[in-house]
């Protein structure tokens, strides 16, 4: 059974919300940054900076086997 991990984000009237495994986590980082160099998707790079810290976290949190609640 493999853990996921959780990314979301609330702007205005948009939900970002990125669902993934720990062998996915490098994807997710670069489709934020792919995301927030699309001028169509309101994602900027401060929210997809974040949002990176964020899947960073996880990552430190996971090998520790502790529930990250950020």
């Amino acid at each position: 059974m493999h853990d996921l991990n959780v990314l979301a984000l609330i702007k205005g009237s948009e939900r970002f919300v990125y669902v993934y495994d720990d062998d996915s986590r490098e994807t997710v980082i670069a489709a934020l940054r792919d995301q927030a160099a699309d001028p169509e998707v309101t994602l900027n790079w401060f929210d997809a900076a974040v949002l990176t810290e964020r899947a960073r976290h996880q990552a430190t949190r996971s090998e520790g086997h502790q529930p990250s609640r950020i």
